[in-house]
């Protein structure tokens, strides 16, 4: 729990978070379905409140794929419309259709409500890790559901067939820490071993900045006269020393085709 009401569950998969109001359940994303239903299980022992909304912070399986898990049990599943249609071409392109519960209620830029002593305020930027992701922001409590925008020291997956760009991934970055205050508590999708899910507005800068670092370190090989091939073989971003270990590949994939395109 980070407050009485509010709390995050971490299994298998990108990183949860929920509420329990008097006015029903908030859960974000669902990781998978079986992670899923150990989190109904446990929120159902918590609460006799019913399940009010399912938020995606994202399409991604990891985020999205427990959604069938709360089929019949919650009201609604809230997204940006590009994660929606996301969701509904790879599902499609996967032939796994059936195994998805989709939102039945989406947004463009912003939405809000109130439920319970809380206001769900969800904020769209731009592209970022996908051209869908949302910030979900409690505001009484001060939390912001980054989802996949914010990955605490560890390489990020960049979805470019989903429209990921990190030139607007850093702008949105740069959104967030203008948007919310220094006592902010930002959650994100995923950390390195070791890290936190639970950030600080330092982190968000940290990030934007190796970001920054990835693009200037790419664009710097490519005018070397360096191959794609050559260029993901690195195992460090200059100037990023923390972001290490597996997955490095990614990002400089990512960087090669948006800086080549």
């Amino acid at each position: 729990m980070i407050t009485n009401e509010i709390g995050v569950f971490t299994e298998k998969g990108g990183t949860i978070l929920f509420m329990i109001s008097k006015d029903g359940i908030v859960v974000v994303d669902s990781q998978f379905p079986e992670q899923s239903q150990h989190l109904i299980e446990e929120l159902k022992k918590q609460s006799q409140q019913p399940f009010r909304l399912l938020i995606n912070t994202h399409h991604h399986g990891d985020h999205s794929g427990g959604n069938i898990a709360f089929k019949g049990l919650v009201a609604h599943v809230l997204a940006h419309e590009n994660s929606k249609a996301n969701q509904e071409r790879v599902a499609m392109q996967n032939k796994n259709e059936d195994k998805q519960l989709y939102p039945d209620q989406i947004f463009g830029s912003t939405w809000s409500e109130k439920i319970g002593k809380e206001k769900v305020c969800l904020h769209y930027f731009g592209a970022g890790h996908t051209n869908g992701d949302s910030l979900i922001h409690f505001k009484k409590a001060n939390i912001v559901h980054m989802g996949d925008l914010l990955f605490n020291r560890r390489h990020p997956f960049i979805d470019r067939s989903s429209g990921a760009n990190i030139s607007s991934w850093i702008k949105v970055l740069d959104k967030a820490d203008s948007t919310f205050n220094d006592k902010t508590k930002f959650v994100c999708g995923h950390a390195a071993e070791g890290f936190d899910i639970v950030t600080s507005k330092s982190d968000i800068k940290a990030f934007a900045d190796y970001l920054k670092k990835t693009l200037d370190f790419v664009q710097s090989e490519i005018k070397a006269g360096k191959s794609k091939e050559e260029i993901i073989k690195a195992t460090t971003i200059p100037g990023a020393p923390e972001w290490k270990g597996a997955g490095i590949d990614r990002p400089l994939t990512a960087a090669y085709e948006e800086l080549t395109a």
